[in-house]
């Protein structure tokens, strides 16, 4: 009995002191939003609150133009990640299952994106975009953050595919179905593990990213959750319960998007579990 206890603790110890580390930035943040700025700053910066303070998010929606902004990052988020999975999708089945000259060629460009900062592209980002009269509008960050997150999809897409056995495109050709019905029909529902992991990290890239939603957009009504972040911050510096508040809210949506897709990451952990659907 006490060697099993043991064994236990040894094995689910660690986990569980991970979990608590992982979970206690969010806790803090939740308390941090029910606070005063003497809480936050000198009595109580690390436990619960006194008082738990409600006005804190009453003031946050009456100062911060809350569903404006979460309606842009929701619209530039969902736009990312349909455009990013079906392109992805479509070239790393061309590259893993198609016969053709430069398929080994295009992979390698494609991946090669990976490499490449996003900081180093975003003048000449930026000329183009103006050339092109995308600036202030959401294709303006929508297609460099597609452009961005092409190559970690198709290294992901690519790897499931190749997973697969050649027998199940031999028995649909078989059966009468052309490239196009055997992708759609058959291919891509034995890697919904494979889209639900990207879906959760390009939304999550898309739905926190600055730097190009800064440069691109300076329009107040299409600027995004974080944009909205730093223009609260600096104009309500002094309310720090507030400021709370609106990152508790900024980061549900988040959440809720990995709760609804965990299972399937789960599966996604393992190229086997494509096989199985």
């Amino acid at each position: 009995m006490l060697k099993r206890i043991t064994k236990r603790t040894l094995t689910y110890g660690p986990l569980l002191f991970y979990v608590l580390v992982s979970l206690y930035p969010l806790v803090w943040l939740l308390f941090y939003s029910f606070k005063n700025n003497e809480e936050i700053f000198s009595t109580n910066v690390f436990g619960i609150p006194s008082e738990w303070r409600i006005e804190n998010y009453k003031n946050a929606f009456a100062a911060f133009d809350l569903l404006l902004y979460f309606k842009n990052s929701f619209i530039v988020s969902i736009g990312t990640v349909v455009f990013t999975v079906i392109l992805a999708l479509m070239f790393s089945y061309a590259a893993a299952r198609m016969k053709w000259k430069y398929a080994n060629a295009g992979r390698i460009y494609m991946t090669a994106g990976m490499f490449i900062p996003m900081q180093i592209i975003l003048i000449p980002l930026l000329i183009i975009e103006r050339t092109l009269h995308l600036q202030n509008s959401y294709l303006a960050v929508i297609v460099p953050y597609v452009a961005f997150q092409l190559s970690f999809a198709t290294i992901i897409f690519y790897a499931f595919f190749r997973s697969l056995p050649y027998e199940i495109e031999e028995s649909a050709a078989i059966d009468g179905a052309n490239v196009y019905t055997t992708f759609f029909r058959i291919m891509v529902p034995l890697v919904k593990p494979a889209i639900a992991s990207v879906s959760i990290f390009v939304f999550l890239f898309a739905w926190n990213e600055f730097l190009v939603a800064l440069v691109m957009i300076s329009d107040n009504a299409l600027k995004t959750l974080p944009l909205g972040l730093l223009y609260f911050q600096t104009q309500f510096s002094s309310d720090w319960g507030a400021m709370g508040a609106v990152m508790v809210l900024s980061t549900i949506p988040t959440i809720l998007v990995y709760l609804l897709f965990s299972e399937q990451v789960e599966n996604a952990l393992t190229v086997s579990s494509a096989v199985k659907g």
